[in-house]
């Protein structure tokens, strides 16, 4: 055998010299270890996220009670939920106020935070990341907010207020229409810094400063340079991951309002998308209809994400 014919032999072959299916195939078979070891996560993502999406989006076209055998509807819910649901309507305009003011004001504000917090001593800055995290994984946040703006003399906003002489008789806070919005965004903003806001801490520590003196070799001068040319461009996954929690929450935030105000709201102030989904879907048992909402609250929810993708992708440009 000649030496060119053994070295043919034993040569890797090139991804062009295979057909897609036969490269596949092959790759699959080198990674078999890596497979394998992500197989069982990749089950259970396919069992509780894509097969229920999926499912979602067939039964969103039916009419379907839990009962009975679906029956084909086709865009009947749709147009039901954009023509006829009046209620669907006020929530899709509530969830987008919340979610266009509570999204990117906790976003800022999670990262204005980190990036204040990453300048202090390791001693300061792991106390006072307790503090900022603290709302975001305490069960006593809705107590506090719901004594400081109870309705009676006895809340702290209505005696206070009623102390200096602004209002002669209590004010129900969550029970009057105006104040049910304002308030929710609030105690949403108090609660927002969490896994995001950790994200953008381990983000910021784990930055080369050798980057920054080569930047000051560069002609950067300010921090805000800095924060621009330098540590947001090498933060861009923690950016990523932060942006999709913040659009999750933001959309998200039916607990806050059921916790603070009842299910329903009065008048519908506080009602969301979710409420809607809870409604149909968790009391009425209407799963085409229910299924409808979520199908539309999703791909709301996926525009929202490529849009902060792109914008994200022009960081230190």
């Amino acid at each position: 055998m000649s030496k060119n014919a053994v070295d043919t032999e034993h040569r890797p072959v090139s991804r062009q010299e295979l057909t897609r299916r036969q490269w596949i195939w092959k790759e699959m078979k080198r990674n078999k270890v890596a497979y394998l070891m992500a197989g069982p996560f990749m089950v259970l993502f396919f069992v509780f996220t894509i097969l229920p999406v999926a499912l979602s989006a067939v039964f969103s076209l039916t009419d379907f009670n839990m009962l009975q055998v679906p029956h084909w509807m086709g865009l009947s819910n749709y147009i039901r939920l954009f023509t006829q649901d009046e209620v669907f309507l006020k929530a899709c305009k509530n969830t987008l106020i919340f979610a266009s003011v509570t999204g990117p004001v906790s976003y800022m504000m999670s990262l204005m935070i980190a990036w204040f917090i990453n300048e202090l001593p390791p001693k300061i800055r792991a106390v006072i990341t307790l503090v900022f995290y603290a709302p975001s994984i305490s069960g006593n946040v809705y107590l506090i907010w719901s004594t400081l703006f109870s309705g009676d003399a006895y809340g702290w906003a209505n005696a206070w207020l009623m102390k200096l002489g602004f209002i002669d008789s209590p004010i129900l806070w969550f029970q009057t229409e105006k104040y049910v919005m304002p308030l929710c965004i609030v105690v949403a903003l108090w609660t927002s810094l969490g896994t995001s806001f950790l994200a953008f801490i381990a983000g910021l520590q784990g930055i080369d400063h050798s980057q920054f003196e080569a930047g000051a070799v560069d002609g950067i001068k300010t921090r805000w340079q800095e924060l621009w040319y330098i540590t947001l461009p090498n933060m861009r996954p923690q950016l990523m991951f932060g942006a999709v929690l913040s659009i999750t929450n933001s959309f998200g935030f039916g607990g806050i309002v059921t916790a603070l105000c009842g299910f329903p709201s009065v008048n519908y102030a506080g009602h969301t998308i979710m409420h809607c989904l809870d409604d149909y879907g968790g009391q009425r048992f209407e799963v085409g209809y229910a299924s409808a909402i979520a199908v539309v609250l999703f791909l709301i929810m996926i525009v929202c994400n490529q849009v902060i993708k792109k914008a994200l992708s022009k960081v230190g440009e």
